[in-house]
């Protein structure tokens, strides 16, 4: 039978830390245990820290009775020990305790990448403006504040698993379609410009003698041209996961976004140059650059650069206006570069990810769609920003928004 006091809290009364008889305790563990072991296999699991044993007790026995799993740690450096050791599926912490307090418990586990994503919500007697900002800006996932009913309680754990729960399904889906488009692309953009490789390989071995210099010029270029696509390809597959980790490297990005590229405008006019010479379009390349400085390093800068441009060139046609500009603006840093090419659905651009080519069936231009994914992340990366403007047979206008502040 339910213990009478579970019975008593549910009724909204807020929570009672005075037993008036052991044997409440007693009979409680008894019937929690019971829940717990008839729900064994699909418990989650929850951490609770708290320097008060009947609030700890009292949460334990309401949590087992709906069938998690419960941890428990009378102070703070117990808890974050438990957090690394168990990785609870949530964490329930008391704002107020000796030595280690939550805030400094959420902050230590906030700092440790094995421990930054769990749940964490914050108990506090004494709920404060000041106290809730502190607690939001070191990464709190919700308050509760004291006395609260176990409605209350159950309520505020659900929500915060359940949004767990559904950040977890969404990535899981964000790696399917990683991995469905790896499939799909990967071994058509390696084998084509590899095809292209052996195929004049073999042609040269074969009947050498029968090749005139000229020939043999125009081979060696277009296994050159194979070779570099090639080796871009796999340059961009290990960069793009080279970014994936990055994401999740605080100090990384911290020393990342403190980097300077001065004078752009040359950068960029020298990349823009070179990729029209390249493409034999110089006529059609229009530049309107400014003066401006960027916080991004000048490699990164470079890459952004070399894949918005060539997308720009390779995806439009012969003869139509490639527009660059770049220079200051009100957020920052801005450069944009406008073709008249393909253009793209709303959908296509809402969907811009890794290892996509929009209609490869209908459009055999060569690349992965990768390098426009990677142009995005390091935007954001850096913290700023990478939009699309474009229609259907109209063309795009890709522009990138840098902090220029350092």
């Amino acid at each position: 039978m339910e213990p009478k006091i579970i019975e008593d809290i549910e009724k909204g009364h807020g929570v009672d830390f005075t037993f008036r008889d052991e044997a409440y305790l007693v009979e409680s563990e008894r019937w929690a245990t019971g829940i717990e072991s008839g729900a064994k296999g699909m418990m989650q699991k929850i951490l609770v820290i708290d320097d008060e044993e009947p609030l700890r007790r009292l949460i334990q026995l309401a949590l087992r009775k709906r069938g998690y799993e419960v941890i428990e740690a009378d102070n703070g450096d117990t808890g974050m020990e438990l957090a690394r050791s168990k990785l609870p599926d949530l964490v329930l912490c008391d704002v107020r305790m000796a030595k280690t307090d939550g805030y400094m418990t959420l902050n230590a586990l906030r700092n440790d990448p094995v421990t930054a994503a769990i749940p964490f919500i914050l108990m506090t007697g004494r709920p404060d403006n000041a106290g809730m900002r502190q607690g939001m800006i070191q990464g709190a996932d919700d308050y509760l504040p004291k006395p609260f009913t176990i409605p209350e309680l159950v309520a505020a754990v659900q929500a915060r698993l359940k949004k767990q729960e559904a950040v977890r399904q969404q990535a899981e889906q964000k790696l399917a379609d990683l991995r469905a488009n790896i499939t799909l692309a990967l071994p058509h953009e390696l084998f084509t410009p590899l095809s292209g490789i052996m195929g004049f390989a073999e042609i040269i071995s074969m009947d050498p003698a029968s090749l005139k210099a000229d020939e043999i010029a125009e081979i060696g270029k277009a296994i050159h041209d194979s070779s570099q696509r090639l080796y871009r390809l796999i340059e961009n597959f290990l960069l793009y996961a080279q970014i994936e980790l990055l994401k999740s490297d605080t100090a990384g990005l911290q020393s990342l976004r403190s980097n300077w590229t001065d004078n752009t405008h040359e950068l960029v006019e020298s990349r823009a140059r070179e990729i029209a010479q390249k493409t034999d379009r110089l006529p059609d390349l229009h530049l309107d650059l400014q003066p401006a400085g960027a916080c991004i390093l000048e490699e990164y800068l470079k890459k952004i650069l070399l894949e918005l441009l060539d997308n720009a060139f390779k995806f439009s046609t012969k003869g139509t206006p490639v527009v660059a500009s770049s220079g200051p603006c009100s957020e920052g840093y801005r450069f944009s570069v406008m073709d008249k090419g393909l253009g793209m659905t709303p959908k296509q651009i809402a969907d811009i990810g890794a290892y996509m080519q929009f209609e490869r069936k209908l459009h055999e231009q060569q690349g992965s769609g990768l390098g426009l994914a990677i142009a995005k992340r390091f935007s954001e990366l850096h913290g700023g920003s990478l939009s699309i403007q474009s229609a259907p047979e109209d063309g795009s206008t890709v522009t990138v928004i840098l902090p220029s502040k350092r």
